[in-house]
Order: structure tokens, then sequence, then C-alpha cells
């Protein structure tokens, strides 16, 4: 019987980052989505990134996933199995109405695909262009993935301040410092898709 290796935990979010990034790259990059006020993909696009990886490189099943990343069977099959190419065609404006796919999803996923064809998932690291991420509004969601590399969850808030602190957070015109809205969110977090959502919300 062959044994598969399956990628360790810093493994999967370096490479849920990579597809994470990629996903942005395909939507016309940090600054398109800045302008068409898209900020909220952002923690959709985290979780999709996570869940492709967990599928294709952990070979979790569904409701593994769903254990893991504290969302719903239903959300991980519906990210999992979403046509990417209908969904390119939407992001296009190739087609009228929103295709029924998991828009998440399907960027995901093909960023997922374009990187393993390319062989970028094997790098060690993930490229950021700082100047780019210092000065747009969504750079606080790319660092705290960044600095997440290798942690385990569920995590607690002690250490996620620890590993986060010093971030400054920009939602709508304001801005806050990141162990303020640590202290407004419930633990423990279940995954980095989940840290996302609740950031975002404490700052809203």
């Amino acid at each position: 019987m062959e044994v598969i290796a399956k990628p360790k935990g810093g493994d999967v979010d370096r490479m849920a980052e990579m597809v994470f990034m990629k996903s942005i790259e395909l939507l016309g990059g940090l600054r398109r989505l800045v302008e068409y006020r898209n900020l909220t993909w952002l923690p959709s696009l985290a979780e999709a990134a996570y869940v492709v990886v967990l599928k294709n490189e952990a070979l979790k099943t569904y409701s593994e996933i769903a254990r893991e990343l504290g969302i719903t069977e239903n959300t991980v099959k519906s990210i999992a199995t979403a046509d990417e190419e209908k969904v390119l065609e939407y992001i296009r404006g190739e087609l009228e109405d929103r295709p029924k796919e998991h828009i998440a999803g399907g960027i995901a996923k093909l960023a997922y695909r374009k990187l393993k064809e390319s062989g970028a998932l094997d790098e060690e690291e993930v490229e950021m262009d700082q100047d780019v991420i210092e000065t747009l509004e969504i750079a606080w969601a790319v660092l705290v993935l960044s600095r997440l590399r290798g942690m385990h969850f569920p995590a607690g808030k002690d250490e996620l301040i620890e590993r986060l602190k010093g971030i400054v957070v920009k939602e709508k015109g304001r801005e806050y410092r990141i162990e303020e809205l640590l202290e407004r969110i419930e633990y423990p977090v279940k995954s980095p898709a989940e840290l996302l959502s609740a950031i975002k919300r404490a700052a809203t």
C-alpha cells in the first residue's frame, strides 16, 4: 500500500497563504479590491484557500475540514466543488447573472491550480509587495495571515495577542490597534479564516 505524506501544519499555512495571495492577484490585485470596496471578500478568500489546501494537499474529508475550520460541511463542499471556470467568467464580466457557484471557492481553486502547475507551492517563502501592503487598507489581513503561519488552532487570546501585537487594522477610514480588537472577540478561535472574520466584525 502506498503511503502518502501529508503536509505538516506549517506547510498547510504556507500553502493557504500562497493561495490567498494568488487569489487576490487574480482579482486584479490589492488596489482593485480597495477601489471596488470588496474588502468583505477577504475572510471568504482565506477560508476558501484553507479548504482547497486541506482537501488537495492534506487529503482531508469535508467533515474533517469543517471541524478544523469551524464552518459547516455544506460550506466546505460548496467551496470544494465550485466551478472555477464559471467563476472566472463572472469575474471577467462575461456572465450577466451571478453564478450559483461559491465565488471565493472558485477563485481559490483557480489560484491553487495555477500555483500547482507552476510548481510555486514547493517554494519556501511567500513574496509580498511591502509598499503595497503598508499603504492599502487590507494590509492587516495579509499581515495577520503571515504572522499566523505555523500556529496551531484553536487558539486563545494571549497567544494571538503575542503573535499579532503591533498590527494596525484599518477599516472604513478608521484605525484600530489589533490588541484592542482581540479583546472583543470570542475564544477559542478555531481557524485563521474565523479570526479574520471576527476581527473585521469587531472593527465595525
